[in-house]
């Protein structure tokens, strides 16, 4: 698997402005803050709450999430909780391009230090690429927690285990992916 670049995946700052309408967004604003399929990464747009609620869609919307504009001096804070996260990771599971991959891999890393996840173990597979060579890859299972929203001291859903492919990444790959996924959550992680 090919290494992340800097300029491979690009997503966005939140502008200020509503995607949809071109309003300007302000301190206190109700807003949703969404993530669009744009080539193979994604692209965060946001949309004032009126617009939503009045039926409207950025094109290729993948995910999104409720926030509300902070005030200036107001600490910033993760927009999305854990059950978010969590989904965002599932409806990654089927992601066959290299930067959807990452992006999983490295939401999971994220998952498991909230204590989200538990690393069960990891098995080897060798697969057939594209081009008709085996290929090894190696796959991660976890167990999720049962409701998220208990927090770290949850109990954990033993009927359920996610698998993520390990892209392995280096210290930089996974610094950029985190650096981007810090900047669709407007957080620091």
């Amino acid at each position: 698997m090919s290494q992340l670049s800097g300029s491979g995946y690009d997503v966005s700052k939140p502008s200020g402005v509503c995607a949809l309408t071109g309003a300007a967004l302000n301190p206190g604003d109700r807003y949703y803050a969404t993530l669009c399929e744009a080539g193979e990464g994604f692209e965060r747009r946001d949309v004032l709450a009126s617009a939503w609620e009045d039926g409207q869609r950025p094109e290729n919307l993948f995910s999104y999430w409720k926030a509300v504009i902070p005030q200036p001096d107001e600490k910033k804070k993760l927009f999305m909780d854990d059950t978010v996260l969590l989904s965002l990771l599932r409806r990654l599971e089927d992601a066959e391009q290299p930067i959807r991959i990452a992006f999983r891999f490295v939401l999971m890393l994220i998952l498991m230090r909230k204590k989200m996840l538990r690393y069960d173990r990891t098995e080897r597979r060798l697969l057939n690429n594209e081009a008709g060579q085996n290929v090894e890859q190696d796959w991660w299972f976890l167990t999720p927690k049962l409701d998220p929203t208990k927090g770290p001291l949850g109990k954990w859903n033993e009927d359920e285990t996610i698998e993520v492919i390990d892209p392995h990444l280096d210290e930089q790959g996974i610094r950029d992916v985190t650096d981007q996924l810090s900047e669709i959550l407007q957080a620091e992680l």
